[in-house]
């Protein structure tokens, strides 16, 4: 009982801590970034590339695809680089193929799958894009090292600057993959404002811890790769797994390419804002984590990898399921404590009186709140282009969100353990005018 009590004491005040830690980090970050652009202005140096892919995976995708290939087609990167898009109509019945049909345009290039070979999973439908941007690379004698490999979701908008920087940062001849900040455009709703909250900000201070200790992890919208590191992983570098990005980055970090995060260009995405399948997105997340798991003993293997780096991927791997299981004893714990105050239950453990109870819960309360609050601070400190009374509902609501994350992990246990990993995909939602 008292170990219990221990794990739940150290769950309350080292996830604040740890919250906390990354905001001081973020914000010495932020405080730092332009000096730090400055010394990494390298002229152009015939190592970043001539050729932009951006590859638009769709499945049923009518609502938004039009828009979401028009930006792409309009992105460009420095001067003398090309943009091509390739949009992977993955057995799509609904309009989708008419709105691609209407978009006339030299760069575009659509690559539809039918049945039997459509629908096996957004994995497969990168692949068969990769095996073509590949062969066509090849056979017009490009450098595959020379062109970049980027995924923009089909409700996604990637920054105006987005190929600059992609291009800047891989100017490192050593860098395979960048990822870009992610950003929620109907934040006008609570849970788009949550997530919002999520991704600007929380996620955006773990990248750039993780990008100091050379440990970023690729997601699945705004990630670009070089076409040489995605080769080196053979005909297919994503793989089945319900996080193939994810799964993509330790991939490549086993096989000692460097990846890179940017905070300064973005991908813009719908926010999910409908509990049901905002909880459906976050179990198939955690099941696809749940799968990756099997990669930490190559991991500890790889001479690859140092020390510092394993410490940090071990922690993000992991403790989404060691939380899951503490905060499960925590909730038990709390449940015997107050069936033992109702009298004739036995003896009061550890909380003797109601009024204790009530101290405690709001304790705990406080704890959980406190750091939505001061992200919130963060995002209109660093962003600035939300009002501050959204970004404080928003973070009053994250601790019910981090509840409902604690949902998720449980049902993805239940349905990896039940080996069932097929998924619906998930209704794009009628797009409204995105906020600036």
């Amino acid at each position: 009982m008292t170990a219990i009590l221990l794990v739940g004491f150290a769950l309350l005040t080292l996830w604040p801590a740890y919250n906390l830690a990354l905001v001081a980090f973020t914000t010495r970050d932020s405080a730092t970034a332009g000096r730090r652009r400055r010394r990494d202005a390298v002229a152009p140096n015939q190592h970043e590339p001539l050729t932009f892919w951006i590859v638009v995976p769709a499945l049923n995708e009518e609502r938004v695809v039009g828009r979401t290939v028009s930006a792409a087609l309009a992105l460009a990167g420095p001067a003398g680089t090309r943009t091509r898009v390739l949009v992977v109509d993955d057995g799509s019945d609904d309009g989708t193929p008419d709105v691609l049909a209407a978009i006339d345009h030299p760069g575009l290039t659509v690559l539809r799958r039918d049945f039997p070979n459509a629908r096996k999973g957004k994995g497969e439908a990168l692949n068969a894009a990769f095996r073509t941007i590949r062969d066509l690379t090849l056979r017009y004698g490009e450098d595959p090292a020379l062109v970049a490999v980027g995924v923009i979701d089909g409700d996604g908008r990637g920054s105006d600057n987005i190929l600059t920087e992609v291009s800047r940062q891989m100017r490192d001849p050593q860098v395979g993959a960048v990822q870009t900040r992610v950003r929620i455009h109907n934040r006008n709703r609570v849970l788009g404002a949550v997530q919002d909250l999520e991704f600007a900000a929380i996620a955006n201070a773990s990248q750039l811890l993780r990008n100091a200790a050379g440990t970023v992890g690729l997601g699945g919208n705004g990630q670009f790769a070089r076409l040489s590191s995605l080769m080196r992983l053979g005909d297919a570098p994503w793989s089945h797994c319900l996080v193939e990005d994810l799964e993509l980055g330790l991939r490549m970090h086993l096989n000692g390419e460097r990846i890179r995060y940017t905070s300064i260009a973005n991908v813009r995405q719908q926010g999910l804002v409908d509990v049901t399948r905002l909880l459906r997105q976050r179990t198939r997340w955690a099941q696809g984590n749940l799968q990756c798991v099997g990669y930490v003993p190559k991991l500890i293997a790889s001479r690859k990898i140092r020390n510092h780096a394993l410490l940090e991927m071990l922690y993000y791997l992991l403790a989404p399921w060691m939380n899951a299981f503490g905060t499960a004893a925590v909730f038990g714990l709390w449940a015997v404590a107050m069936w033992r105050l109702v009298p004739g239950h036995g003896r009061t453990i550890m909380i003797h009186s109601w009024s204790q109870m009530g101290h405690v819960a709001l304790f705990w309360a406080l704890g959980m709140t406190l750091p939505g609050l001061v992200w919130a601070l963060v995002h209109r400190f660093q962003l600035g282009d939300e009002k501050l009374w959204r970004l404080l509902v928003a973070a009053v609501a994250y601790p019910f969100f981090l509840l409902l994350g604690l949902v998720s992990t449980w049902r993805a246990i239940g349905r990896q353990v039940s080996r069932r990993q097929a998924w619906a995909k998930t209704e794009r939602l009628v797009e409204e005018p995105a906020l600036s």
